[in-house]
């Protein structure tokens, strides 16, 4: 152990750091060496013998065969998770945790199932055959959910432990593995309650370095298991691969999807096309009354003769003694 960490990486790294004194748990108070300018310190020598015990659990662990999930959201605390799992071939869950992550995990696998169908979609090109607006829905929901649950997307079955780093923050998570019975390493600030938490280790997780520093401590014990296994012959359980059955219906899902969105495709198309046909006809089949194209309405040619007489007529109902002279006079 003493050649994985040492007492000064601890101090560097900032490890003994805990919350303001006014930001605290009293069950904490035994992992605390004293207070210095409103910050409480931990007890260091706690933490070696403590962070010894976890790294033996963890690797025994994995030698077995088991499985170790890593757990983080916090700001700090992601891009450490992410990239020591990746580096040791673990699980990990770093952008949200779903409530029923582990309690209700058949759920959340058919959502890593429906993910992983959406990248062989998108692979082999059926979205560029959908709608266009179908095919962005799609795309949107894929990158969620590849936001979620990418690290988790080879996890098969349960695992063995959950290693956490903030238990205040991932109280969720720290619940449901309770719940379940699987054992909790996780490192606990002095703002923590250490009660539910299997493996307790005592230190920081809000510091950039310290965080790097734990979570490196389990990758390397993962590790470990990982070498021991290998020289004892137990291998750790790999993620299930299809049998050719299986791959023939998902090829011939696919083909048929994808004959379906060409075929409603086509279906559209021709019926956009027959709309603008009928509208030209409809279009066409209409007069054009300014150009005098078509035949002129004969009531309104006997209303434009009513309307307007001729000039011999005016003439003649304007001159004196004529015909149609109008007289006021009643003899005449």
């Amino acid at each position: 152990m003493s050649a994985v960490v040492t007492m000064s990486d601890l101090l560097t790294a900032g490890v003994h750091f805990g919350h303001q004194t006014r930001r605290w748990n009293p069950k904490m108070e035994r992992f605390l060496w004293g207070e210095r300018n409103g910050i409480y310190i931990i007890d260091l020598r706690q933490t070696l013998g403590l962070l010894e015990n976890a790294y033996g659990y963890v690797r025994d662990t994995v030698a077995g065969g088991g499985t170790i999930l890593f757990v983080g959201t916090k700001r700090q605390a992601q891009h450490p998770i992410q990239h020591h799992a990746n580096a040791c071939g673990m699980p990990y869950v770093n952008q949200r945790w779903l409530g029923g992550m582990l309690t209700n995990f058949r759920t959340i696998r058919g959502r890593v199932t429906k993910m992983l169908e959406y990248e062989r979609m998108r692979a082999v090109g059926d979205f560029e055959n959908m709608p266009k607006k179908e095919a962005l829905l799609h795309t949107r929901e894929l990158t969620k959910l590849q936001r979620n649950l990418n690290g988790i997307r080879n996890m098969d079955k349960l695992p063995d432990a959950v290693f956490v780093l903030d238990t205040p923050k991932e109280h969720i998570a720290v619940a449901e593995a309770v719940r379940l019975k699987l054992p909790v390493v996780a490192v606990a600030d002095s703002n923590s309650d250490p009660d539910p938490i299997s493996y307790v280790i005592p230190g920081n997780d809000d510091a950039i370095r310290s965080t790097e520093l734990l979570c490196r401590v389990v990758a390397d014990a993962v590790r470990e298991g990982k070498f021991m296994a290998e020289r004892s012959g137990v291998s750790a359980p790999a993620p299930s691969e299809r049998t050719p059955e299986q791959e023939a219906r998902i090829a011939a899902q696919q083909a048929e999807a994808q004959r379906s969105a060409m075929a409603e495709a086509a279906a559209r198309e021709a019926r956009i096309a027959a709309d603008q046909a009928a509208k030209a006809a409809a279009a066409a089949a209409v007069p054009d009354m300014r150009t005098g194209g078509g035949a002129a309405d004969p009531d309104v040619a006997d209303l434009d003769a009513v309307a307007e007489p001729d000039a011999a007529t005016l003439e003649a109902a304007t001159v004196p003694g004529s015909e149609t002279e109008v007289s006021d006079d009643p003899s005449r």
